[in-house]
């Protein structure tokens, strides 16, 4: 297939406008820009005439090779405010990408609708969970034991994976359902980012090897078009998202978060009425 230039030049400005609204939210939640990302991808290729049963897909593998360098980005911005849990990104160094290489084998296997489902889904659980803050406990004081991390790790990756996103969404839950502050789990999340998102891409690179029914200028289910169109932007925002970051309070951060995963995700449930 081929792409009609007309319709790709018309969705130049709201690319663009992702790419930025990416990186700035990649570094503003430590993110990888994925939840955005991947709406934006898969209503671009479904206009263009990629095949539907591969848009979804598309859309998710170009989404994590964006996440590469926006994560390390984000990683590196809160590194320099000394934000970032070091010791948990040391004994996640595996878990995560076991769990990354995981999701995307579901990934390759699943419909596009499922993956559509999976993703409003969790993207709604989540929301909701921002929006009412806190829960009135805690399950613990501080993270569980090694065992209990590592287990947390996997199904971190995994789920990111099938989703499309660098690991924040989850792991700023995760982090701050055991006590952790928000402004910490949201400079760690950008390191699970990078874990998530390199073994992420090769993976979803083999997953779409050959396939006929990509479109052009794709390497598996990457699209290196959207690639070069959206980082370049996705990396100057990301030092500004980080910067309001550590200015904004826990509150603000969880109920704008909250905000913007039910809006990612009533994107999803509408495309699958």
């Amino acid at each position: 297939m081929s792409f009609d230039l007309a319709s790709l030049l018309s969705l130049a400005i709201p690319i663009l406008i992702a790419a930025v609204a990416g990186g700035f939210l990649a570094g503003l939640f430590g993110i990888g820009g994925g939840a955005i990302y991947v709406p934006i991808l898969y209503q671009t290729f479904e206009v263009l005439g990629v095949d539907h049963s591969v848009t979804m897909h598309l859309a998710i593998g170009s989404s994590i090779a964006i996440i590469v360098p926006t994560s390390v980005r984000s990683l590196v911005a809160h590194w320099r405010k000394d934000a970032v849990d070091w010791q948990l990104l040391r004994e996640w160094v595996v878990a995560v990408p076991l769990g990354t290489i995981a999701g995307v084998t579901l990934a390759t296997y699943a419909s596009s609708e499922a993956l559509r489902g999976i993703f409003a889904v969790l993207a709604t659980l989540l929301g909701i969970k921002m929006l009412f803050g806190r829960v009135p406990y805690v399950l613990a004081q501080d993270l569980p034991g090694l065992a209990g991390r590592s287990i947390a790790g996997f199904c971190i990756g995994a789920f990111s994976a099938l989703m499309g996103v660098g690991g924040g969404v989850l792991n700023n839950t995760f982090m701050t359902l055991f006590n952790r502050p928000m402004i910490q789990a949201v400079a760690t999340s950008a390191g699970v980012g990078a874990l998530i998102s390199v073994p992420g891409l090769v993976a979803y690179i083999i997953g779409g090897w050959g396939d006929p029914l990509l479109p052009p200028y794709s390497v598996g289910f990457v699209s290196l078009a959207a690639v070069a169109v959206i980082t370049p932007g996705s990396l100057l925002a990301v030092p500004a998202g980080a910067a309001l970051a550590h200015r904004l309070s826990r509150r603000q951060l969880e109920i704008g978060f909250g905000c913007f995963l039910l809006l990612v995700a009533a994107r999803f449930v509408y495309s699958l009425l």
